[in-house]
Formats: structure tokens, sequence, C-alpha cells
């Protein structure tokens, strides 16, 4: 799992060097040794028979016992990799300390302890680092403490063999005559659903389609077990692992330096390793190596807390970007300006350091740290956990949703309803059929699987036996073939019998007779079209449909294939009735109401797929296939992609290329999908969404969980992620108008002015108070229209905003500037405190107040009210800002008192500010837009 610092992109300043502080500790021959170690392990193990492999790990075949797992687990830890650990109060505190927006302060603080005597001053920015560092600390372990918190309640599982510790009865019961060599007779092997995390070297795990490979293991039985090992390669082509001995390939980097030591680790064809997932078959295997020994552990921990910017986060970076342009810029200038005018150097330099404190936005990422953590415990009140936070931006951000068919828009439950033969009249034989492939087959048995056992449970008239078979062998499921089979023995004549299911057009190719009433014929052109045509009742009807064929083999035959499958008879067809859920109508109506198109990916055909569209209202305006989007090039895919709804029989790989399509359109894209099939979309897409049930593969593919199947949280989900980017956008706004003008403001005071137009202290103190005033935009209200469609990043409107609403601010600091020199004459060195206090109540009253024009574009107040935690804090600031002048630190901030004629001066300037930046933010609006 990955930690917050992970989540907001690259590492911080203070991380990096905390980070090389540690490296000087760490010794590069010990990472070294330890991949050696891994190499050594891996080629040792691969070379064993599986029962030498066991006695190797020192466990066996029934797993072990609760005892020894726990003991194992002190040893070698959790099951983990790619994961930082939580750090320490002290660690926290010197990252947040070497921030280098308080290392600016902190060197001030000693240039005024230390080279101006200056130790008010000294003791004022120090405690404002001291207050900045503190806040920052509670909302980060607050924000840390909530996401650890919800990412606990989403778990992928292994299944594991683990032994039960005898009870004191079974201790006292007589040993049998010959007890095994191991001594576990009186323990039995439990199969357990246990938190990948748990898992130690020795367990013995099952794996089926979909799951991912929860270790570093070592194949002990295998039937078909393909693996997908893209995520270690790049390779997207399965291969196959299988149990035997395995022998070393040549030694990279020692015995051949041509040869690559990743190659060789993945040249083993017995070994499995974590970050692959199985894509079809089955296998029993022994965990290996487990957490920062495996072979993924060993790569993830040169990338941990590095991955690739989301658009998100690439929108915050160059916000901040634009504001450090305009600091490097305007400091400079600033400094040249005063110490030419003023002839006074290190006062003007350590006024220029304060105005690059007050233009640098540092509470941007605390606020968005604040916001995206409420939007996840907001969205986790909901039953909707957050595996990503920022991926709660890119779901208001999301235009396009792609969802899969089956178990997303159907409910989970699927019926079977009918079991028919070639001339569709209702027939046992076929559900026979049916029951023994779904029965004996070991992978993963899907909704329909489990709806023809429980048919089967309960028409007990049909006696079916399946003692009186034996499993022989099976070939998966896979998505290309779209079938899989199973072959059985007859234990009474002995007889082999491949039985195949799957999707209607594939079986019907690889049948050559068909079989009604026991009597079997050749099947011609018209019997092929006869039996499509029944299918396509049935699909009109609302049935999913799945053929059903057999095929007698040789009794001697031991291993089967893919090849087999031809030349079979076809004897009829179950259908299943899976119907929409109920939350599924009013949740697409909803998402499209909400300016989200909504696009069906699905591997099922198009019929099924537009009676399901139907049921739920949902207007289909075009269709494109699987098979025409195989000859169709990305241009053509780009054209048509736009006007089409549902893309029905797609393999995984195209519909991530349809995800691709749509992002080539500058669309932002959302995938809901619980299969393995979706593995590839839900990674492509912007927002991968899956619910709790979903296949291993799909829940670690995805951004969001669900925790119910109810559509509607998607829609709320969506309006959270909306309000999210609008309170984010609101400080934006604010920080981006406000440093705007204040670089006129300051330039124009810098030249102009005899004296500094405020003091260093001052202009700090002014920033730490207009920062307070700003931590509670995450709590703000968020007008209804602007929920109304998608909100993304748009730098250049930011741009616009600033450079039109900005200059308002300059112009009503000159007007302040002029009242005070010449209506109350402070306008020699004599007067300066007066002129700096001053300015100083009025900017802080204006910075403080804007907040309320600029978070709507209503009529403030009156049409659009502030959360009350945002109302109470600027009346709090503005309460300060008033009193600071009459307090007992106004003489260590260099304040004076403010004459009393100088407050309705100041209301009124402060009144037409207001109504002015009103007045241009609905101009800019009705010209720009509002983002």
């Amino acid at each position: 799992m990955m930690t917050p610092d992970q989540m907001s992109g690259n590492l911080s300043f203070a991380d990096r060097a905390i980070g090389a502080v540690k490296e000087l500790f760490v010794s590069r021959k010990a990472a070294a040794g330890q991949s050696a170690k891994i190499s050594d392990l891996f080629g040792e193990i691969a070379k064993l028979s599986p029962d030498d492999a066991l006695a190797k790990l020192e466990t066996n075949p029934d797993g072990l016992t609760e005892e020894e797992a726990e003991k194992r687990g002190e040893i070698h830890g959790k099951n983990q990799v790619a994961r930082e650990d939580r750090k320490s109060i002290i660690e926290q505190i010197i990252r947040l300390v070497l921030n280098p927006l308080n290392i600016m302060l902190l060197v001030l603080a000693i240039i005024n302890f230390v080279f101006l005597g200056d130790f008010e001053s000294g003791g004022v920015v120090s405690l404002m680092v001291i207050i900045s560092v503190t806040l920052s600390f509670v909302q980060e372990n607050r924000s840390n403490n909530a996401a650890e918190k919800l990412r606990a309640m989403v778990s992928t599982t292994a299944s594991v063999l683990r032994q039960e510790t005898p009870t004191e009865e079974a201790k006292d019961e007589p040993a049998v005559a010959e007890p095994p060599p191991t001594g576990r007779d009186l323990r039995k092997s439990l199969r357990l659903e246990l938190p990948i995390v748990d898992l130690v070297p020795g367990d013995i795990v099952w794996l089926s389609a979909g799951d991912i490979i929860p270790a570093d293991v070592r194949i002990l039985s295998a039937r078909d077990l393909f693996l997908n090992q893209s995520a270690l390669t790049g390779e997207s082509m399965p291969i196959e692992k299988f149990p035997t001995e395995a022998p070393l390939p040549p030694l990279g980097g020692r015995g051949n330096p041509a040869c690559s030591e990743v190659t060789n680790f993945l040249e083993l064809t017995n070994i499995a390793f974590m970050g692959s997932h199985v894509t079809s078959g089955t296998a029993k295997a022994v965990v290996v190596a487990t957490g920062a020994q495996t072979y993924f552990g060993s790569l993830a921990r040169s990338i941990v807390g590095r991955r690739t910017l989301t658009s998100f986060e690439k929108g915050v970076n160059r916000f901040t970007w634009l504001m450090i342009r305009f600091m490097l810029v305007m400091v400079p200038l600033v400094f040249l300006i005063n110490g030419y005018t003023k002839h006074n150097w290190m006062e003007a330099f350590i006024f220029a350091m304060s105005v690059a404190v007050g233009l640098t936005p540092e509470m941007l990422p605390m606020i968005v740290t604040v916001n995206l953590s409420k939007g996840a415990l907001a969205m986790s009140r909901k039953k909707v956990i957050v595996k990503r936070l920022n991926s709660i931006q890119n779901f208001g951000a999301m235009d396009v949703l792609c969802t899969d068919k089956t178990g997303t828009l159907t409910q989970d439950k699927v019926i079977m309803k009918k079991s028919v033969d070639l001339q569709g009249e209702e027939n046992d034989t076929v559900l026979n059929y049916a029951f023994l492939n779904s029965f004996y087959q070991s992978g993963l048995k899907n909704l329909l699987d489990v709806a023809v056992l429980a048919e089967a449970d309960l028409r007990k008239d049909l006696h079916i036996d399946e003692q009186a078979y034996a499993k022989i062998d099976e070939i998966p499921f896979d998505f290309v073939r779209r079938r899989m089979s199973v072959v059985v023995s007859n234990n009474a004549t002995k007889q082999h019998i491949l039985i195949c299911k799957g999707a209607v057009e594939e079986i019907l190719h690889a049948c050559s007779k068909g079989e009604v009433n026991g009597q079997t014929f050749t099947m011609t052109s018209a019997h092929h079209a006869d039996t499509l045509r029944m299918a396509q009742d049935l699909n009109e009807d609302g049935f999913r449909v799945i053929a059903v064929a057999h095929k007698d083999m040789p009794p001697e035959q031991a291993t089967y294939g893919v090849a087999d499958e031809c030349d079979m008879t076809l004897i009829g067809f179950i259908a299943f009735l899976d119907p929409p859920k109920e939350s599924a109508a009013p949740a697409i109506a909803a998402l499209e109401g909400h300016g989200i198109k909504v696009k069906i990916l699905t591997g099922d055909n198009d019929i099924v797929a537009l009676r399901i569209c139907k049921d739920v209202n949902l207007t289909v305006e075009g269709v494109l296939l699987g098979s025409d989007l195989t000859n169709m090039t990305d241009e053509a895919l780009d054209m048509k992609v736009e006007h089409t709804t549902l893309f029905a029989k797609l393999s995984p790989a195209q519909k991530a290329r349809v995800i691709a399509s749509l992002h080539r359109g500058d669309h932002v894209v959302g995938f809901l999908g619980d299969g393995i099939n979706d593995g590839p979309a839900l990674k492509a897409a912007d927002v991968g969404i899956s619910v709790d049930t979903a296949a291993d593969i799909a829940k670690e593919s995805a951004d969001i969980i669900l925790l119910e199947k109810s559509l509607m949280v998607l829609e709320e989900g969506v309006l959270e992620g909306r309000k999210v980017f609008s309170n984010i956008t609101k400080y934006i706004k604010m920080g981006a108008s406000s440093n705007f003008g204040n670089m006129f403001s300051v330039l124009g005071a810098s030249a102009l002015l005899p004296f500094l137009p405020m003091l260093p202290i001052q202009v700090l103190a002014n920033n730490l108070l207009y920062d307070f005033s700003q931590t509670t935009i995450p709590t703000d209200n968020v007008d209804e229209e602007y929920l109304t469609e998608p909100r993304r990043w748009d730098i250049a409107h930011i741009a616009k905003f600033m450079i039109f609403l900005g200059p308002i601010s300059s112009i009503f600091d000159y007007v302040t500037y002029a009242v005070m020199w010449f209506g109350f004459g402070a306008n020699s060195l004599a007067s300066a405190p007066l002129f700096q206090t001053a300015w100083f109540v009025e900017s802080i009253l204006t910075q403080t107040l804007i907040i309320h024009i600029i978070r709507t574009n209503k009529i403030p107040f009156i049409q659009s009210r502030a959360s009350w935690p945002l109302i109470l804090t600027t009346i709090t600031i503005c309460t300060i800002g008033i009193a600071l002048p009459f307090s007992y630190v106004a003489h260590s901030l260099g304040f004076v008192a403010l004459p009393w004629t100088f407050w309705p001066v100041v209301a009124a300037i402060i009144g037409a500010y207001l109504a002015l930046t009103h007045v241009v933010k609905v101009w800019f609006i009705k010209k720009f837009g509002w983002n």
C-alpha cells in the first residue's frame, strides 16, 4: 500500500534530506548481498523436486501451524513491499522544519538574533515556525491516520493451508499404529482466506484464475497455469509455469556478464513471482520469500516514494511553479529597489526575504492534503474506500464512465432458467453435462458456474452422482478461446469424456456434430444458422446463453490441451437471467445529468448488452464489436469512439485500447469493473473503480473500492470529487490573485516611499494570519451549480483570473497609501510606523475577507454563505488584525495605535474593494466562465 507521501507524488526536500542522512549508515554491500541471497535461494529451490523444496523450506504439503506461522512472521515481518515505514514523531518534525520555507524563516530569525540583536523580531519569527510546524504536524497526522484506516478496510487475501492445532482431547487419543513421518496425524489442514500481508515463507497457497501471486512461490502442482508477468517484464503475453524441477539459467552478472539477472530470475519455470497474476489454470505452491525478500520487493525498494505524477499533481505543480516564477522576478526587484532607495542593503534583504515568504503558497500542500482526506472520509461514510487520495479529484473531473456489464450494471446473483437441446426443448442431459463441467473445474468459479451448481442442487430429480466420475484433466478458460473444458472418467465404463462449455460462437466453431434425443448428426451450415438463431432469440429475451458440448476421448490418454477441443458434439444451451441492479437506471440518469457520458465495455455479446442497456434506460448511440476493433486503426477508432455507446465482445486488451482512445480525445475516463478481464482497463483509466468482492487483480488495479454494489454512490463520489476540487481552487485563486496584486503594491511602495511600506516582521505576521484564515477552506460549502459538470485543471483560466482580479487589490492599496500620506501625514521616517500599521490592517482585512467574494459566483453572504468554520476563522483573524496595534505585542511588531478617524476610512476602502471585486468577478464569469 502507498503512504500519503507516496500519493502526493515525488518525495519532499525534507524526505530526501533525511533519506540522505540515513544512506550514510547503510552499506551498499548489504544491498548487493541481499540480491545475491535471493538469486542463490531461487536457484537452489528451482532445482529441487517439490518434496525436496518443501523439506528445504521446513514445511509440508498440509501447511504450517498457526504457531509456526506466528514465529516465522516475527522473523520475516509483514509480507509488504513498496511501503515507507511510518516515520517517528522526531522524523516527522524534522521533515516539516526542513521545508525550504521554514528554513528561510529560521535564517531570518538567526539574522535578527545574531547580526541585528533584535531578539523580539527573532522571537516572533521563531514562533511563526513553531506554529506552522505544529499546525502541519497535527493536520498531516490526522490525514495519515485516516488514510491508513480507510486502506485497512480493503484487503487482498490468499487461499492458504494452515494446520489446525490439536485439542487436548485429541492429544489423549491413542496414536495410530504407523504414524506418518511428520508426526502431524492429530492435526487437520484447513483452507483459509488470509490477508496477503500475513503470509510467511513455508505457507502453502492455492492459486486460480484472477489471483495475484501473493509472494515469491515455488510451484508444487499445476494444471495449465498461465501467468501475466507484465508488471515485471513489460511483456503482456501470458507464460506457462510448471511444477517440475528446472535447471538454473546462466548466472548473469557472475558467470555470464552478458546476461541480466532479471532474465535469470524470470526464466525459472517453476517459480512464480510477486507482482504477477494468474490468467488461467490452477496451482498449489509453497511460499519461498515474502515482503522485501521477494524479487519484486528488491525492485520496489529502489522506487518507493516515486510514481508517475497524475494530472491532478501536475496541475498543483504548475500552479506552484507559476508562483515561484513571480517570486523569482519580484524578490530581486524588491531587494534592489529598496537597497538603492533606502541605502540599507541588509534591511532590504530581510524585507525581500519576507516578501518571498508572503508570495509563496506555503499552505497549498496542507490545503490539498486536508481536502483530499476530508473527501476520502466523506466517501467512506457512504461505504466507498479511496485507495489513492488523488483519485478523488479525478472522480470529479471524469466526463466519461466506462463500465463492464456483468456484476456492475447487473446483479451479482445470476439465475439459471433454462437448459435446452438443439430443438429448444428442456433437456436434463444438457444440465447434467454443464453440472459436471462446473463441479470439476478448479479455476475461478464465476457467477454462471455458481448458478449451474445451485440449479442442479435444487433439482433433486436429476440424480446427478458426481461420485460416479473421476476428474482426469481440465483445459482452463481464457479470454481468447472464451470456453473451458474438463475431462472426466466414467468410473463404470472407464470412458473419458471431454465436456466443454462457453460462448456460443466459439463452441460452435469447435463442433462438427450435433445431438438431439441421443441421436448424433453432422452439423451443416443450415444447422449452424438455426443454432445461432436460437441463441439470438434467447439473447433478445434477455438471457445470457452458454453452449454445451462433449466428446468421447480414448481412456488411455492422460493429459489434454486446447488442440483436443475439436470435432466435438453440440448438445444444447444453458440460459441465465442476469437482471440489472435496481440502482443502475437512476445512477446512469444521475451521472448523465452531471455531464458524464456512460459507455458499456463488455466481453458479452451485443444482443444481451443491448437488452441490458434498454432495461437501465441507457440510450445506445452506436455499437462496436471486438472483431471490428481488431482491424481498426487508432485514427479510425478515435473518430468512432466518440459516438459509440456499446462496445461488445471485447478482450481485456481491447477494453484498455478503447480507454486509450478516449484519452486521446482529451477525456478524463473512469472505468468500473470487477472481473479478471477488467484489470488492464482499470489501470488504463484515470480513475479505476471496483467492488470489494471483485477478483484480486481488479481490486489491486482499482483506485476506488465500493463496499456496496449500489451504483448511486458513484454519483456521490463524483460530487465529492468536485467539492474537493472546488475548495482547492478557492485557495489557488486566492493565492494567485492576491500575490499578483501584492507584486504591484510592494514594487510601487518600494519605489515611491522613503521607508519600507511594511517591516519584515509585519510582512511575516500578516502572512501567518492570512494562512491561518485559509485553514478552514476544506470545510467550505460548494454551490450546487458548480457541481453540475466535470471540473478540470485549467492553469490558463487561473492565470486570467489572476491578471484581471489581482490588480484590484493594488488599486485599493494605493488608495490606502494616499490616504495615509496625505490624509494622516504619514509621509516621513518618523511617521513610518503609522503608515506601516495602517497598511498592515488594511491588507489583512482585505485578504481575509476577499475569500468570501472569490469562493462563489453568486452574491456572497446573500445568495451563498460560507461554512461556519470559515466564517469563524475570518472573524477571528479580522479581530486579531484590528486588535494587534493596541496589544502588548504591538511594540515588538513595530505597530502604533491607529487614530479613530482611520476606521471609517478603512471600512469604506474595504467595502469598495469587495464591491468592485464582485463586479469584475461577474464580468469575468460571463466572458471566461467559472472553473
